[in-house]
């Protein structure tokens, strides 16, 4: 029972990883956002899978 948590987890959770980082690594490489900085950074390592969606989708303004 216990391996079959896991394998669905890890997946999910890998996901949620890799967009976290790619999210923050986008949000230093651009001059200007929608927001605060300080703001983004918290909802993309805060608020699970959602956070790094909603930069992507509101946070980035196209310069």
């Amino acid at each position: 029972m216990d391996e079959l948590n896991f394998a669905l987890i890890a997946p999910l959770a890998f996901i949620n990883i890799v967009i976290a980082v790619l999210a923050l690594v986008d949000l230093a490489k651009r001059p200007s956002v929608n927001g605060p900085k300080w703001l983004w950074v918290i909802i993309i390592l805060f608020i699970n899978l959602i956070g790094p969606v909603l930069y992507f989708i509101i946070g980035r303004r196209d310069t």
